[in-house]
């Protein structure tokens, strides 16, 4: 069973004077059954400077978020999950960060039209976390941040490398960045 401390929203309020940087790793669709080392050091590499991760889905197993212990983390079910996942997890959950609001969802459906579902879901989100089509995306539409971090299975099906996306939220905002695991070794 996943510890209780993984499933719970935590609301981080701060005063406009004790306000500080606060970086949040992304990932999505890792696809795996079981941890191996490389995945882990993966991890490790890609996620070492985040309090706080947020996984959109398609977790696959619940071993994947032990690997993130002790930071906060924020996660959802997506259509690949086991059944363990899928009881564990809700489809989707909105998270308070300071003054950001975040909406995390894995997504499904075609692409084409994803992040108007993602949009209609969380209307009154300043930041959108979604998964589900391997594509990674990072830019604002209508002052909303739209990131899908990709795929973080360590090579995808179509040879890219494992992306992921840093979310910063500071004094100016919310921002986020692509990375790839390539770009960490």
């Amino acid at each position: 069973m996943l510890p209780e401390m993984l499933l719970c929203i935590m609301v981080l309020s701060t005063s406009e004077k004790d306000r500080k940087m606060i970086q949040a790793g992304i990932l999505s669709d890792t696809h795996i059954t079981s941890v191996n080392e490389r995945f882990r050091e993966s991890v490790d590499t890609a996620f070492s400077d985040c309090d706080i991760i947020f996984h959109a889905g398609d977790i696959t197993s619940l071993s994947v978020l032990e690997l993130f212990q002790p930071k906060t983390i924020y996660a959802v079910h997506g259509n690949m999950c086991d059944i363990e996942v899928h009881r564990s997890l809700p489809e989707s959950r909105v998270v308070e960060l300071g003054n950001t609001t975040v909406g995390l969802c894995h997504g499904a459906g075609p692409r084409h039209n994803i992040e108007e579902r993602m949009w209609s879901r969380f209307p009154e989100a300043d930041c959108i976390i979604y998964g589900h089509t391997h594509q990674p995306v990072c830019h604002r539409t209508g002052g909303i941040l739209f990131i899908n971090p990709g795929s973080f299975y360590l090579r995808t099906p179509h040879g890219t490398p494992a992306s992921y996306a840093i979310l910063t939220l500071d004094d100016s905002g919310c921002h986020a960045n692509l990375h790839t695991l390539s770009d960490k070794r």
